[in-house]
């Protein structure tokens, strides 16, 4: 069920996921999935030969866990209401794209430099560099790697620029639902409204390594950044659900009106506006 399950652990967050699959197609095979969870936790770690552990602490595997569950949450929504279902290949795809979407963050072992922070403006290209490196050893085909990559750009902050193309309507669909998760994950996840000073810390950390002055960055404070949820909720996320992701969120609403993660969302809303301002560090 939506935002009932723990994101604290690989292991819920992979059971949870497997019993979905079981229920939306059963006898599929799981060693994929499992696969998938213990290399992504081990590349998140450190354990890997080429990259360090995750260094963030907002864009950490935490992020990309609750991103994957809610990618989960509404896939199944999607596949139990509408008669153009997808393949079990195609769950795995997309949840290969949400367990990979923010890899591009990782620093390699030669990277001394600040934490993966400085790497927000191209963390995307980054990750479709890494999930194109890595996924071939699951058995992912060179078509498949496409839609994968397709669906890794989707989640990028500003899909206009970069002339997103789908070789089919099912591609952008299932590109939706993961940059939907995206958003939805993090911004319904009880831990938002505490993380926010440390989003901004990222943010600043990649202005100062591109050399963008005080005066000029997009968040200039803690404060601004906090007081602009709100805003940035109703005016940015808002529209691109709907236009960009085709409006895939609906399928998680419920029939007495509510929605889960939107109700998350704006309760989330609703305790940061009640806070004092805070100070950046």
């Amino acid at each position: 069920m939506p935002l009932s399950t723990d994101t604290t652990s690989v292991e819920t967050v992979t059971e949870a996921t497997l019993e979905t699959a079981r229920t939306l197609f059963p006898g599929a095979p799981e060693a994929f999935t499992r696969e998938l969870f213990s290399a992504t936790e081990r590349l998140f770690t450190g354990a890997f030969l080429d990259y360090q552990a995750c260094d963030l602490k907002y864009h950490d595997f935490r992020h990309t866990l609750q991103v994957t569950m809610a990618y989960v949450d509404l896939f199944a929504a999607r596949q139990t209401s509408t008669g153009s279902a997808f393949t079990h290949r195609q769950f795995e795809l997309g949840l290969a794209t949400a367990l990979l979407h923010d890899s591009g963050y990782l620093k390699l072992r030669s990277d001394h430099e600040g934490t993966g922070a400085k790497y927000t403006f191209c963390h995307v290209l980054r990750s479709c560099a890494l999930a194109a490196s890595f996924l071939p050893s699951f058995g992912v085909t060179s078509e498949e790697l496409d839609i994968v990559l397709g669906a890794i750009r989707c989640t990028g902050q500003s899909t206009a620029g970069m002339r997103l193309r789908f070789n089919r309507h099912e591609d952008h669909v299932l590109a939706s639902l993961v940059a939907t998760a995206d958003y939805l994950g993090q911004m319904a996840a009880e831990d938002y409204p505490d993380k926010l000073e440390l989003l901004f810390n990222e943010f600043a950390e990649s202005d100062a390594f591109l050399g963008i002055p005080s005066s000029k960055r997009v968040f200039k404070s803690v404060d601004q950044l906090v007081a602009g949820s709100t805003a940035f909720w109703e005016n940015v996320v808002k529209p691109k659900l709907e236009n960009d992701y085709l409006g895939v969120y609906r399928f998680l609403a419920r029939p007495d009106g509510t929605h889960p993660y939107l109700d998350a969302i704006e309760h989330n809303l609703a305790s940061i506006a009640r806070r004092p301002a805070l100070v950046a560090h």
